[in-house]
């Protein structure tokens, strides 16, 4: 395991794995919006009514993207990917309170650990690319994702972008949103120092085409936008 993947599943032990489902809906206004609008993206993009198989990268905690996706295509199944023991556990979870587990496996590591014959029609990276540090580990996610996919199979990628630090208005909006939801201001105080000390986001939306685009990956459409989050479908280049 690399020095970025040991990182990225420490930040999502037991105590935040608990709280992610109600914690995640209030750092993202519109987070199932979000996922339900991925899933309306992909089954444009596939067509409706055919079987596929969908690569989810990052699946733990609430498993959103499967229930959106299965929601909306009965004979989509998907193969569940995620770093974070505790994770993984909350998202089976939900998988059960939805029927969803005959149609999902469920793998505990990374992407490079599934086989490598086995290609996919689909995948998403929802959530992930800001956890990862520097450039390189957000290169390294998107291409072994690149490889894993057929020829012009599409991919969905949200996640944070900008510096939280250059948008101070955006910054201050999303400590008003926790304030609307009830934190107090020592509260809103504690999530501001952790958002700007604990994530490393992309620092522009062009600089996530670029990262994009360096790992195999065509031209993006946006299609979803929130504060400093935003949603955007590709597709392989192969």
């Amino acid at each position: 395991m690399s020095q970025a993947s040991k990182s990225f599943s420490g930040k999502f032990d037991n105590s935040r794995a608990s709280e992610y489902a109600r914690q995640s809906r209030i750092a993202l206004a519109g987070y199932d919006a979000c996922h339900d609008l991925s899933a309306c993206m992909l089954a444009a993009s596939l067509g409706t009514d055919r079987a596929a198989t969908i690569l989810v990268v990052g699946a733990g905690g609430t498993a959103q993207e499967i229930i959106a996706m299965a929601a909306l295509e009965p004979q989509w199944r998907f193969v569940a990917v995620d770093p974070s023991e505790p994770m993984l556990d909350a998202a089976v979870q939900h998988l059960q309170a939805h029927d969803l587990l005959d149609r999902t496996q469920v793998h505990l590591g990374h992407v490079e650990d599934l086989p490598r014959d086995v290609l996919f029609d689909a995948a998403t990276l929802i959530g992930v690319l800001h956890h990862l540090n520097g450039d390189q580990p957000k290169r390294d996610i998107l291409r072994t994702i690149q490889t894993r996919l057929k020829p012009g199979a599409p991919l969905i990628v949200a996640g944070n972008h900008y510096a939280y630090a250059s948008q101070p208005l955006l910054l201050q909006a999303w400590a008003q949103r926790w304030r609307q939801q009830g934190a107090s201001a020592d509260e809103v105080q504690a999530k501001l120092g952790k958002i700007l000390q604990g994530a490393d986001p992309p620092h522009s939306e062009a600089a996530v085409q670029a990262l994009m685009n360096e790992a195999g990956f065509r031209a993006a459409t946006r299609f979803f936008s929130s504060l400093f989050w935003g949603a955007w479908l590709t597709c392989n280049a192969s």
